[in-house]
This record gives structure tokens, C-alpha cells and sequence, in this order.
């Protein structure tokens, strides 16, 4: 890999297993948090290398966010100790040998250059290679999806007791990919059959699944306790930016996360926001090395009762606007009484509406860029059958023999 080196983590004595994971990030997810957490366990340090948006544009097509936007957003994902910036997207035997790596890891679906070849095919070769399992029910493809088409199929149904009479029929957790077909809808002369890697029908929440990606730390006495609320849809380096600078406000923070359910998210913010449900966003959130714990469902307004039980010392918002609760009441009026509430400025004014319209902007290129990645995912995957069958008739023919 070439480029910077940055330890974000514990630096490492040199002992023990060092595991190596490259790959773009673009619209960082909970499923690369969760390869990420998948990688870390199979060794004691984890390097991660990040392509630049040159190596993306080429093998991929155009990436959503800058390189260096995420960078900061991986060296945010708590399970990383390292990253390299600017890491080259075939990933080489010279490239573990030169940050003294036993392997690298890479998901159980396939990464092709722009000539169609795996781009782990050398270290296959001489076993250094693993995988860790792809999560279901999330990819970039299916976000942009999401956004592209407006559809608020993906909300959960779990509403609050406030919210009952916005009760939703839709699905619990699910992911509509094939059930509105993103790519014939967006994609129309897009190619026949789907690949088995790009597109996933569904999302459950599971309680294993939190307990993996939560911290287990309790507050400790001496740590101030800093309340933060909001959606955190399509959690981005906006996000980290606010959370890093809420992080900095004491010398021993324990950052609790309040999310708001989807249902109360769609009141204020309209269209087909949230578009990460709240089992989403909980994994998002988790997976931020600033956060400590998460509220799931937290209310609206910042009361009397939830200050007291987390023991709050500081309630913390951004510069973005502050939408009214459904009596137009000020949901931050408790904690300004108390004199706890502080805004803070973390300098960057990026939202998920900006998000949104960046993708909305370059329709037509992140649709090519789909229709070319899964195009090119499905002539491997007939090649795998095929190369499959044959050997499958060689052993048939051999004993009849």
C-alpha cells in the first residue's frame, strides 16, 4: 500500500497476528463496521487501507464522498488501529510484507478490477487470504436506492407510545432491493440475471448483533456523562465530526447517543427521512469510537426523566437547526434550565440532505456505476458455474470409469 499511515488506535509492540483489509469506503455503513469488527477478531491489530477516489473512479466509477472524507470516516470505526491512506486497489503479496502482515481479510463477495480480475487473486495464491462474512440486508447500491426512488418501505413499525396513531403496516426491517428491483426500475437496459453479491433482500436486528457492536463499558465515577440526540441517518463524516468534538468537551467523556425512532425522524425531517431504519442507525452509531452507549427510541424532548436516570452532566447539539416538538414546545428547555446545554461547533455543516442531493446530482453516473459493477459480479459468477459444472462432470466421468 502506498500513501500516509495513521495509528488511530492502541499503537502495537509488533507482537502478535497483524491483519491487513483494503477497500474504497464509500458511504461508509454498518456492514463495512461490521466486516471491520469481523476482521479485528481474527488477529490483535488491524490495518485498514483506503483506495483514493483516482483508484475508485477507475475500477468502480465515481465515489459519493472525497478521500479524504473517508478517510476520517474509517479511522472513526472503533475496531481500526490503522489506516493507510491512499492504499492501491490490487492488494499484493509486497503490500503485507511491507506493513509486516500475517494475511489480509477481505468479504465473502468479490472485488474486480476494471478488466474484470479479482483483486485478491495473488494472495489466494499463496494463502494469506481471508474472509469474513458479507452482512445481509445492506449495501451502497441499496442506499442509493433508497434515495433515488423516495420509498419508505425500509421504516420500521416499532413506534413510541406518542406516535401510535402513525402506525405503519410496513415491514419489519426490510430492505426492499428485489422487492422494488433498483436496477431494472433505475437501470432499465441494465443486465439480466442479478449478481449474487450487489443487492440484498433483508435486514433483521438481532440482540447478538448489538451486544457485538456495543462498548459493554458502564460510566464510571469521574466520567461526565454528555447526551447527544438526533437521527444520524446515513451516518457521515458530518456525524463524526460533531461526535468528536462533543468527545472532546471533557477529559473523561462517556457519550450517550439518543436516537429517535423512524416515525418521529419522518415527522420533522418529511420526505422518506429516515433513510436508515432505527435497527440501522443503532449499528451506525455503535460502531463510532466516540460513542459510548445508545439510547434506541429515545423521546423527542430532552426531560426531566431521562437527565436524571443517565445522570446527564452535559446535553450537547450542533449548529443545525432545532426542530419544535409536537406541542412547539423547545425539547431542549429541561437542560437549558439546568444550565447543561451547550451548542458546539464542530466546523463542518454537512448533512444528510447534502448527502442526499449528491447523489441526486450524479444520478445518472452512480446508475452506470452499478449497472457496470453488476454486470461484470455476474460474468464471474457464470464463470465460477461453469468452471464448477465441468469439474463436477470430469469427477462424474472418472468413476464410471
Amino acid at each position: 500500500m502506498a500513501g500516509n499511515h495513521v495509528t488511530v488506535g492502541q499503537e502495537e509492540d509488533g507482537a502478535g497476528c497483524r491483519v491487513v483489509w483494503g477497500d474504497g469506503y464509500d458511504m461508509v455503513h454498518y456492514g463495512h463496521s461490521n466486516q471491520l469488527r469481523q476482521a479485528k477478531a481474527m488477529g490483535d491489530y488491524l490495518i485498514v487501507g483506503v483506495h483514493t477516489d483516482e483508484e475508485i473512479s477507475k475500477h468502480k466509477g465515481p465515489p459519493v464522498f472525497t478521500q479524504a472524507e473517508r478517510y476520517k470516516m474509517v479511522q472513526a470505526i472503533k475496531w481500526v488501529d490503522e489506516i493507510v491512506e491512499g492504499a492501491p486497489y490490487v492488494t499484493t503479496l509486497d503490500t503485507l510484507d511491507k506493513y509486516n502482515s500475517d494475511f489480509c481479510v477481505h468479504g465473502d463477495d468479490i472485488t474486480l478490477t476494471v478488466d474484470g480480475k479479482d483483486t485478491y487473486a495473488e494472495v489466494k495464491r499463496e494463502g494469506r487470504y481471508r474472509e469474513c462474512r458479507r452482512t445481509q440486508g445492506v449495501s451502497t447500491t441499496d442506499l442509493v436506492g433508497r434515495m433515488l426512488l423516495m420509498t419508505k418501505t425500509h421504516h420500521s413499525n416499532i413506534v413510541s407510545s406518542t406516535h401510535r396513531e402513525h402506525t405503519h403496516t410496513d415491514n419489519f426491517g426490510k430492505v426492499w432491493i428485489r422487492g422494488y428491483d433498483y436496477n431494472s426500475v433505475l437501470s432499465p437496459q441494465g443486465p439480466k440475471g442479478h449478481s449474487p453479491w450487489t443487492g440484498v433482500s433483508q435486514f433483521l436486528q438481532t440482540s447478538q448483533k448489538i451486544i457485538q457492536f456495543a462498548s459493554g463499558q458502564e460510566a464510571q465515577p469521574g466520567d461526565t456523562i454528555i447526551y447527544v440526540a438526533g437521527a444520524f441517518d446515513l451516518f457521515h463524516i458530518g456525524h463524526v465530526d460533531f461526535l468528536e468534538t462533543v468527545y472532546k468537551q471533557a477529559e473523561r467523556p462517556y457519550v450517550i447517543v439518543g436516537l429517535h425512532f423512524d416515525q418521529e425522524v419522518n415527522r420533522y425531517k418529511g420526505k422518506n427521512y429516515p433513510i436508515m431504519n432505527i435497527h440501522e442507525r443503532t449499528l451506525s452509531v455503535l460502531a463510532c469510537r466516540y460513542v459510548s452507549e445508545v439510547v434506541i427510541g429515545a423521546p423527542y424532548a430532552v426531560g426531566k426523566d431521562l437527565l436524571d436516570h443517565f445522570k446527564v452532566d452535559l446535553v450537547c447539539h450542533g449548529k443545525t437547526e432545532v426542530f419544535p416538538d409536537r406541542d412547539t414546545a423547545d425539547p431542549y428547555a429541561e437542560p437549558k434550565k439546568r444550565g447543561i446545554f451547550r451548542t458546539v461547533d464542530s466546523g463542518n455543516g454537512l448533512t444528510t440532505d447534502d448527502i442526499v442531493q449528491r447523489i441526486i446530482k450524479n444520478r445518472l453516473q452512480f446508475e452506470a456505476r452499478n449497472q457496470k459493477k453488476e454486470a461484470k459480479e455476474i460474468a464471474v459468477f457464470e464463470a465460477m458455474k461453469r468452471q464448477a459444472e465441468g469439474e463436477r462432470a470430469g469427477d462424474t466421468a472418472q468413476a464410471a470409469q
